[in-house]
């Protein structure tokens, strides 16, 4: 342990800044448990884009979510001035001892500078200016040679300060809200769904070449469905995800129920939580279910599964063994199509799937499950 390691006891209110977007929220949650679970008279703020805050809105761990609406520079400068004045004010009135500031936005520095807590951790910048520099009281590095969960990695702010965390305090947390809960029963009970029985596939992400081809999901509903599985299919209130699903749909043979553009992200949460398993891709969904500790199947292709994997959840991930994978484009060469996703087999996929039903025991592991996160390779 380093000599300038914080006492959290001398500590009364923290900052935790993560600026990114919906997975990436969702995955600094064990940071907020932390830092409650070791000094638990802490009073913990969040500050994150507004889009991802329903997120942490039911953390047991935070006092507070401050946001910070992207809109505002598309509203004119006097009502981007008066919101993030707004902002500054709200951040200011709260006095923190403490900032943990989780990216390399700038905009971490000026908070420091502006609000003055005694601390601030964040992460080591190579190309780092004098604000950068002169900013933070303690730096942490981030893993960029060897692959590091996403989760340690935001951890690792906290190791810096000299809180170390046991393995049981790393779990994502994610509570959906009675609200959420109560809209997925009336759900399960309208479309006839017995909770534990059926399979949640989210196709879609918000960036499309991380999706598997339409026609190749289709087919794989169409084999679990034949098998006599509950299928619901679920995407973003998006048009470009709708017609992903449009597209998945209209190759199905079998019965499923389409909850596409219908659910909140809390209302998602809860749905997958009453799932037996959860199929999709690198995306939010796939890190809620992970969260809400649902088996998952997920698709990697560009990126990296040992930075972005399903997070301890009996899991399998499916990936080709293309030697340029991960390669973290835009598929391949930009081109907005990834050949290491649009070449995975259906049967591949299919195995997987069937693979994990047989290790868990009514959606959940059973005795003779193997270990988290096994990785399938074509």
């Amino acid at each position: 342990m380093l000599n300038d390691s914080i006492d959290l006891q001398r500590i009364r209110r923290v900052l935790v800044i993560k600026l990114r977007h919906h997975g990436d929220v969702l995955l600094t949650s064990p940071v907020f448990a932390l830092l409650k679970a070791r000094a638990p008279h802490l009073e913990i703020d969040a500050l994150v884009y507004q889009e991802t805050a329903s997120l942490l809105r039911h953390h047991p761990a935070i006092s507070h979510v401050h946001t910070i609406d992207r809109q505002w520079k598309r509203q004119g400068l006097r009502t981007q001035m008066d919101a993030e004045w707004r902002l500054f004010r709200a951040l200011q009135a709260r006095k923190y001892d403490l900032l943990v500031h989780l990216t390399e936005h700038y905009r971490g520095a000026w908070l420091r500078c502006l609000l003055g807590p005694r601390y601030a951790v964040a992460p080591a910048r190579a190309d780092g200016n004098w604000l950068w520099r002169a900013s933070f009281t303690h730096y942490y590095v981030l893993p960029r040679q060897r692959p590091r969960h996403t989760v340690e990695a935001n951890l690792d702010a906290l190791r810096r300060l000299g809180v170390y965390p046991e393995e049981p305090e790393k779990r994502l947390v994610l509570q959906p809200g009675a609200e959420a809960r109560e809209r997925v029963v009336a759900l399960l009970a309208q479309h006839a769904l017995v909770a534990g029985a059926f399979i949640h596939i989210h196709p879609g992400s918000r960036w499309l070449f991380k999706c598997w081809p339409a026609a190749r999901t289709a087919e794989l509903i169409n084999r679990l469905g034949e098998k006599g599985m509950q299928i619901v299919v679920t995407a973003a209130p998006d048009p470009v995800e709708a017609r992903l699903v449009d597209a998945i749909l209209a190759s199905v043979r079998v019965p499923i129920v389409n909850l596409s553009g219908q659910l909140s992200l809390l209302e998602l949460a809860a749905l997958t939580a009453e799932a037996r398993l959860f199929i999709g891709v690198d995306s939010a969904p796939m890190h809620i279910a992970a969260a809400m500790q649902t088996p998952v199947v997920a698709l990697f292709g560009p990126s990296g599964e040992h930075e972005w994997g399903p997070w301890q959840v009996p899991s399998r991930v499916v990936t080709s063994n293309h030697v340029c994978r991960p390669c973290g484009r835009d598929g391949c060469g930009g081109g907005k199509v990834s050949e290491c996703l649009t070449t995975l087999p259906v049967e591949q996929v299919l195995n997987a799937v069937l693979d994990l039903l047989a290790a868990t025991q009514d959606g959940r592991p059973n005795s003779a499950s193997p270990a988290v996160g096994t990785v399938i390779t074509n």
